[in-house]
């Protein structure tokens, strides 16, 4: 093995190993947000140990600095030379990644049943990886006092997400004035959804609001996170040598988005029809961002939203064009509003008074 390559593997170990000692700690001081941290360093540095050792390259040409962590994520699942992650992997990787920035940059409050899975998951997809690409097994780096992460394990996400969401619900309800509470709760779920279906993002306020109202007008979860109830958790061995592997459930696949897509992760759930994904009519984009359909179509004109596929596209049904919306047109307008001048936004693309729009919905 290439030196540099056993460095970095040697420091994905330490990681590891401090993931582990800080999720068994007896007291919570910092071991939600340390435990994400170490775990998901010791994913970027076992990636560039393998990217290495597969004879790949970790700096592009004349940088100065290594690649980022969604480009090691890319290179191995995609690079033909050095390919080593499947979808699923891909996807547990960048949950891990996506949860450590929300609680390294703000507020996370994660259940101890959805933390387990996700830290559990984690242990077990860097001992596959340390068998496929290096043959070499995990407990032979663990020292022989090590426990195992858990001798339980809550896996079935149906049955969590059931749960959690409820409780949520309850901290919304009108009087409990526990709303942020609710909310910190609620990030976490969110932040699984987004990294499931593609949506490299952490979940704005205005996104956070949104699917509260939804939770608290009786929607069922699985409506509200499409992405969680399209995958499942699969369970193998007990005890110290429990293992849990996500999984995509019968009938949803998966594929990779193309390298540059804003907002996006590397591993995306494929869009089942365009409906689907532009899902939403002006009218429902006003009622979500919170502006008149008026305003709205002024927003839509400044911040050039029908020139983005991401965001806007005309769907021909029968003898008649749609124009349609996708959710993440709603979340861009919603950053950019508290960032402009809505007054000088409508006076220089604004509709006059009384003109009938041009859009038809459905």
């Amino acid at each position: 093995m290439k030196r540099e390559a056993k460095l970095l593997l040697d420091k994905a170990y330490d990681s590891l190993i401090l993931s582990v000692e800080f999720f068994n700690r007896p007291h919570d001081v910092g071991r939600v947000t340390t435990t994400l941290i170490l775990i998901d360093h010791s994913f970027e540095m076992l990636l560039k140990a393998a990217i290495l050792h597969r004879g790949g390259q970790i700096r592009e040409k004349r940088a100065n600095r290594t690649i980022g962590f969604d480009k090691c994520v890319r290179e191995c699942l995609s690079d033909g030379n050095i390919k080593f992650l499947n979808e699923e992997q891909a996807m547990t990787i960048q949950s891990i990644n996506t949860l450590r920035d929300a609680a390294q940059h703000h507020l996370l409050d994660i259940s101890e049943n959805q933390f387990y899975i996700q830290i559990q998951s984690g242990i077990t997809l860097f001992k596959d990886l340390l068998k496929n690409v290096f043959d070499r097994e995990l407990y032979e780096i663990l020292p022989n006092r090590v426990l195992p992460i858990s001798t339980t394990a809550p896996i079935d996400l149906d049955i969590l997400f059931d749960s959690e969401t409820k409780e949520i619900t309850k901290l919304l309800q009108p009087g409990s004035r526990k709303r942020l509470e609710a909310q910190s709760k609620l990030r976490p779920l969110v932040i699984l959804d987004f990294s499931i279906r593609g949506e490299r993002v952490q979940p704005s306020a205005t996104e956070l609001k949104r699917v509260s109202r939804n939770l608290v007008s009786g929607k069922k979860w699985q409506d509200i996170f499409p992405g969680v109830a399209s995958i499942e958790i699969s369970e193998s061995g007990t005890g110290p040598s429990l293992a849990i592997r996500w999984t995509k459930k019968e009938g949803v696949p998966i594929h990779t988005v193309p390298e540059g897509t804003p907002g996006a992760a590397v591993v995306a759930i494929k869009r089942v029809s365009e409906l689907d994904f532009y899902s939403l009519g002006l009218k429902e984009v006003a009622e979500k961002v919170g502006l008149t359909r008026q305003k709205t179509l002024a927003m839509v004109r400044y911040l050039k939203i029908e020139g983005n596929l991401e965001y806007f596209k005309i769907i021909p049904i029968g003898k008649v064009n749609y124009k349609r919306y996708s959710q993440k047109a709603v979340n861009y307008i919603s950053e950019q509003l508290p960032q402009v001048s809505m007054e000088e936004i409508w006076k220089k693309f604004g509709v006059k008074h009384g003109t009938k729009l041009d859009y038809k919905t459905i």
